[in-house]
């Protein structure tokens, strides 16, 4: 009896050992897949990241959060570390660099050169349909001393209460398009302005030419696409940046609303034409500026991002770049200096 105890023993423990084999070699299928599925997403992001165009209408509005996204990244190469799956650690490495070298130089002086040229300070604004206090942008204007003043969602009202609060005393000459809701825009300058032909799809974005002394004329747009917060709105902002002049001949600046960040493939057109984001140059291409209140989209609040921006063309230095609070809009102002090249 106790001899046949044992037999029973040895031959039984071969065969209970195969489940626990099999459990081991599924559980490690799993940890490579959970490692996998970290990895993919970020994987997908940058290479859509990297494609010079609109991949898609639903992209357009992602991409504008890929800082955020590139902070996560670093998770998954923790991921497959931790579960030591040596392809997603080499995957998961070079999918957080990827979307750190998008991300990373924003944050980071570009050193560009200043010429010794005449100074140029700009402000620009969007009024959330008018309804920033004129006052308030007055004393910011007083405060700061812009040669010129962009404006955005500018109203007829809006412009009158501007004009009552004394803006012109302070910046006399003015290019105005004022329009009910959000369609209407303005530049406004210390010196002598040459109103252009607005670019008008579906918003209007007021181009003016300003003589600024020592450096000759120099090119504004008040910029303001429509958003893309639908796809009926989608050709409208499209169409908007695409109509935006290129460097070349005078000097141009681009200050406004771009709905747009520094990661839609339009803006980086517009950079790699020959323009350079103020911010980006001064190491402050990560300074948020909408929205400063709640907003939902589809039942998740909103991420603030960077969509005001004031582009140069590369012959400008900046010298300083800055955002400002203004009550009633959910906008901060931009506002940089910059340095033209003497005519």
């Amino acid at each position: 009896m106790h001899d046949d105890e044992i037999t029973q023993v040895t031959t039984a423990s071969p065969v209970s050992a195969e489940p626990v084999v099999v459990l081991r070699g599924r559980r490690r299928r799993w940890v490579s897949v959970l490692a996998w599925l970290v990895v993919s997403p970020f994987a997908v992001w940058a290479a859509l990241r990297l494609i010079p165009a609109d991949v898609h209408f639903r992209w357009v509005q992602l991409v504008a959060f890929t800082p955020y996204v590139a902070l996560a990244s670093a998770v998954a190469p923790l991921v497959a570390l931790a579960s030591r799956r040596w392809a997603a650690l080499a995957a998961g490495l070079v999918v957080a660099a990827t979307l750190a070298a998008c991300v990373v130089p924003r944050a980071l002086p570009d050193g560009g050169r200043t010429p010794s040229g005449p100074a140029l300070r700009i402000l620009s604004s969007n009024l959330e349909v008018g309804a920033v206090p004129p006052s308030a942008l007055v004393d910011l204007v007083r405060r700061l001393r812009p040669d010129v003043l962009a404006l955005q969602e500018l109203t007829p009202s809006a412009a009158e209460g501007l004009r009552q609060a004394g803006l012109a005393t302070l910046l006399p000459y003015k290019a105005e398009l004022a329009l009910e809701g959000p369609r209407g825009s303005g530049v406004y300058a210390r010196y002598a302005i040459t109103p252009g032909q607005a670019i008008e799809y579906g918003f209007g974005q007021m181009v003016a030419t300003v003589e600024v002394p020592g450096a000759g004329p120099v090119g504004i747009v008040s910029v303001h696409p429509c958003a893309p917060s639908d796809e009926m709105g989608y050709p409208c902002w499209a169409d908007g940046l695409a109509a935006l002049p290129r460097p070349g001949g005078a000097v141009q600046v681009l200050a406004g609303d771009f709905n747009a960040t520094l990661d839609h493939a339009r803006i980086r057109d517009l950079l790699g034409a020959g323009y350079r984001d103020a911010a980006d140059a001064t190491g402050d291409g990560l300074t948020t500026t909408w929205p400063f209140r709640p907003r939902e989209f589809n039942g998740f609040g909103i991420p603030t991002v960077t969509i005001d921006h004031i582009l140069a063309d590369r012959r400008v230095g900046v010298r300083s770049f800055g955002v400002h609070r203004l009550p009633e809009t959910d906008h901060r102002a931009v506002y940089a200096e910059l340095v033209l090249p003497r005519r």
